[in-house]
């Protein structure tokens, strides 16, 4: 999966040239309520502090509550900020936190854009807390709009040129290996891609019709103290 050592800085490149774009498709987007409603359907409460890997601009961030972003994007991190997101740049394989600093850690659709993500997932268990939370949104690569997004990939789409996409039983396979127990799963975004007409409401477990899944987990194994190097990226 990793794509040479600047990987994660051809991913973030597109999105720190064109931050703006980027940050404008949320404005009165649907598609973003239907994926904010899944997130808290959930019956876990995720803690405080929080942090979102990937954070981007912050529009999650900021209606989530969460109190910390990272990103490899500069850009987006400026505008995280203006909606009072604590931002530092930095990559999720190398996350500059210590050991279980962290209640709740969130991946929102920021999966087909790393590099490594199973390093991510154990660096993740590294930094969260006893009984912390990992919130976990994905495009399943075997839907309709995962589907869709790789034909996007395939056109050289410049936000997905880059991306990969996974299938829920290879992603809760990484889970697994890097020591987390699966607490719940829910399915949402039903409505095929262009033809989103109104809200909807999530469903428990995986549907393979599905757009968006979103994924609880907490580590039953945490990675010991220490396991990983941390160092912020430049």
């Amino acid at each position: 999966m990793r794509q040479g050592k600047t990987a994660w800085q051809q991913r973030a490149k597109i999105f720190h040239e064109q931050a703006e774009e980027y940050d404008r498709w949320f404005d009165n987007s649907m598609l973003f309520a239907i994926e904010l409603a899944a997130i808290s359907d959930l019956s876990v409460t995720p803690g405080r502090p929080g942090l979102e890997i990937g954070v981007g601009s912050g529009r999650f961030a900021e209606k989530l509550n969460i109190d910390f972003g990272i990103d490899p994007a500069p850009a987006p991190l400026l505008l995280a900020r203006k909606r009072h997101i604590e931002v530092c740049r930095a990559i999720g394989e190398n996350l500059p936190l210590a050991d279980r600093s962290m209640a709740a850690i969130y991946l929102l659709f920021v999966l087909c854009f790393l590099a490594e993500p199973l390093r991510v997932l154990r660096e993740v268990s590294r930094c969260l807390e006893i009984g912390g939370h990992l919130i976990m949104g994905m495009v399943p690569g075997d839907g309709p709009w995962g589907r869709e997004l790789r034909r996007k990939k395939e056109n050289n789409h410049p936000f997905y040129r880059y991306a990969e996409f996974y299938e829920v039983d290879e992603v809760c396979g990484w889970l697994t290996e890097a020591g987390f127990e699966i607490l719940e799963i829910r399915s949402s975004l039903f409505q095929r891609p262009g033809q989103i007409t109104s809200i909807e409401q999530s469903c428990p477990g995986v549907d393979k019709q599905a757009g968006f899944v979103v994924i609880a987990a907490q580590p039953h194994n945490p990675s010991p103290p220490g396991d990983n190097t941390m160092k912020q990226s430049s």
